[in-house]
């Protein structure tokens, strides 16, 4: 008999899920970013529902309240990436197909390059291979896109102004195409329930990653899906993934900014049933 699960475990931590859709459906896995929880892929998880498919959107380290583990080194990438090996064996229900988006995106590859046999399909949604990424740095204006990952590497001052210049805050989210909701659960979500040193932690561990990490090859069938008016993201790093996938390769643009699984959840959706229902039955 199936089982729906609200939470899962990892080496001290438990993790709220969000489990909906048919619960013998085929499992689709989906990964939030930053700065937001599962609650943000709603919109795309409940039309993948309505097609049958099971989704199961763990809020991540560093946002469940009760996986919060302190210091940056317990955000480095294996950590993130054992935390879903954890979920899918709970879940027991693999392989699974993997979406993810911006931060989520990047764990959903360097999950596939490490642990294939337990992906069906990923759609990396946003954020390129981190290969590709950092090939992009060098060769477009993807560093200055990037700023901010810099800034984030700063100890209690980032998360300092960001709670205190709500305002201004705001006015930059809403400038990268964020939606007035999505905003406010920012603050209820990861502002207000004091998740925002944790969230950031992810980028303060990027020093501790490995080049299996980052140079890992894909051998499961991928569609990557970048937008044209993303702020964070060149089309150089999307163009670059499709190099380190030995698997089908798809490369997906929709006009739309950052935050597609909010902004363009039809569209999305059907990037990922399709990559899904590419597979031979």
């Amino acid at each position: 008999m199936s089982t729906r699960w609200t939470t899962f475990t990892r080496a001290g931590l438990e993790f709220d899920v969000v489990d909906s859709g048919p619960i013998d459906g085929p499992v689709i896995v989906a990964l939030h970013g930053f700065p937001q929880t599962a609650a943000s892929l709603r919109d795309l998880t409940g039309l993948l529902n309505a097609r049958g498919y099971r989704t199961i959107a763990p809020n991540q380290r560093g946002y469940s309240p009760r996986a919060r583990p302190p210091g940056r080194g317990a955000y480095r990438m294996s950590e993130l990436v054992d935390d879903v090996v954890a979920l899918i064996e709970t879940v027991d229900r693999g392989p699974v197909h993997l979406v993810g988006h911006d931060w989520g995106a990047a764990v959903a590859w360097s999950f596939a390059a490490t642990r294939p046999e337990l992906v069906r399909t990923m759609v990396a949604v946003s954020v390129p291979h981190p290969a590709a990424f950092l090939r992009a740095m060098t060769s477009s204006g993807q560093l200055l896109r990037s700023y901010y990952m810099g800034l984030f590497q700063l100890p209690a001052l980032p998360e300092r102004v960001m709670r205190t210049m709500t305002t201004q805050m705001d006015k930059s989210l809403a400038k990268t195409g964020m939606s007035a909701n999505a905003i406010a659960r920012v603050h209820t979500e990861i502002i207000d329930t004091g998740a925002l040193p944790t969230a950031l932690n992810w980028y303060r561990g990027m020093p501790f990653t490995t080049r299996a990490a980052v140079s890992g090859r894909i051998s499961v069938p991928v569609t990557h899906v970048w937008s044209t008016g993303d702020p964070f993201l060149t089309r150089r790093g999307a163009d670059l993934s499709g190099e380190y996938v030995d698997g089908d390769y798809r490369l997906a643009v929709l006009d739309g900014s950052h935050w597609l699984p909010e902004e363009c959840p039809g569209e999305l959706a059907a990037l990922i049933i399709d990559r899904v229902e590419s597979l031979p039955r």
